[in-house]
């Protein structure tokens, strides 16, 4: 085994290194020989509080992992897919070694009185900093008030108990990862809210050279999950979409084997709501999201992408 030490990078937010141990763990699983540290860092999307889309926007949580990897400061970096930006290639030199199975994909809301979403009150204050959900509120709930609130999980929530908000959206995946699946009031179907391109992955990415260590944790990687990223990545791609573009969507490899992708693209007010569902039949996976992206676009996508300020 030519790695005793594998160097692992990550965003240094309680979430983050959660993911880092489910890596360490399941590499442990199959490479017993192998030992791995942790090299945590601090992005600029942790630092600011205020609009992603002023610091860069998603590359702010991808930055500074991608700088250490390149720097060879650490020799695997761990990413939620959904914080990794899909209208520009990932940084020269890097390639995704695997893309672990997939966790839960939806939505939770957490409210202290254990109302569901459609008991709550007009004027409830709903706190989220994702235009995706304000969107699809906007459309679905427009009684409902939605409040900007950022920072990691367990900062929303001391946010919430201190009354910033009456009730949260957070992902179902990162509360499970953050050991707080309890506070759950509610699970929201993919209809009632759709969630972000790539929800509930994890990539595991090294340098291009590093054929030696890719090999090595390519094991980990999980087919569907793969499948399913792919023809979600080149829908984004493909959309040119942006940190402040309202686009849901997701893939699902189906009991039989077959892929499918729906997809939506949303003006902030949730006024304008495009919809495409394609299955991929023979198609591969990038051809499949190309498809479901020129079907949205023909519905007039980039108007409404372009319309967003970023």
């Amino acid at each position: 085994m030519a790695f005793d030490l594998i160097r692992i990078v990550s965003r240094d937010s309680p979430m983050a290194l959660a993911q880092v141990e489910r890596v360490r763990a399941e590499l442990a699983a199959l490479h017993p020989g192998v030992t791995t540290e942790v090299l945590p860092v601090k992005t600029t999307g942790d630092k600011w509080m205020g609009d992603l889309s002023q610091v860069e926007g998603k590359g702010a949580f991808t930055k500074e992992v991608d700088a250490a990897l390149l720097a060879g400061e650490a020799d695997l970096a761990v990413h939620c897919v959904k914080d990794v930006p899909a209208d520009r290639p990932l940084p020269a030199g890097t390639v995704f070694a695997a893309f672990l199975k997939r966790d839960d994909i939806r939505d939770a809301l957490i409210h202290p009185g254990g109302l569901t979403l459609d008991e709550l009150p007009a004027g409830t204050r709903i706190g989220t900093s994702s235009v995706r959900r304000v969107a699809q509120l906007a459309a679905s709930h427009p009684h409902l008030e939605c409040v900007p609130i950022r920072g990691n999980a367990n900062k929303r929530l001391e946010k919430l108990a201190a009354g910033e908000a009456d009730a949260l959206l957070l992902a179902v995946a990162g509360l499970e990862r953050i050991g707080r699946p309890e506070i759950i009031t509610e699970i929201l179907s993919t209809e009632a809210m759709m969630p972000p391109i790539g929800a509930g992955v994890l990539a595991l990415q090294c340098r291009e050279g590093d054929t030696e260590l890719i090999d090595l944790v390519s094991g980990l990687g999980d087919r569907g999950a793969y499948r399913e990223t792919q023809a979600e990545r080149m829908l984004l791609h493909v959309l040119q979409g942006h940190c402040n573009s309202p686009i849901a969507g997701f893939a699902r490899v189906e009991r039989g084997g077959e892929l499918s992708l729906r997809a939506c693209v949303f003006s902030p007010d949730g006024k304008t709501m495009l919809n495409a569902h394609e299955w991929a039949g023979r198609l591969d996976p990038a051809t499949l999201g190309t498809s479901v992206a020129v079907a949205l676009l023909r519905q007039g996508a980039r108007e409404v992408i372009d319309s967003i300020p970023h």
